[in-house]
């Protein structure tokens, strides 16, 4: 699992049943990843909305690459 994303899982007191099982890392990985690609495309939909405008949205592309990493998230 991703350091980052078991560091917010620690900070939440996380702790996920499934059948009375422990949800895998790869299944909370791939629920925070979904997590993180949504606040990346919203920044994203902002930039396309500010294209024309001074900066043509770069805050809103910084926005998404920063939500991406803080998250380790990749494409």
């Amino acid at each position: 699992m991703n350091e980052r994303i078991k560091e917010i899982a620690d900070e939440c007191g996380l702790y996920i049943a499934y059948n009375n099982q422990a949800v895998t890392d790869l299944e909370i990985t791939f629920f925070a990843e979904m997590i993180a690609k949504k606040c990346a495309n919203i920044c994203m939909e902002l930039a396309a909305k500010c294209a024309g405008l001074p900066y043509e949205g770069a805050l809103a592309i910084d926005c998404a690459n920063l939500i991406k990493q803080d998250f380790g998230v990749e494409e």
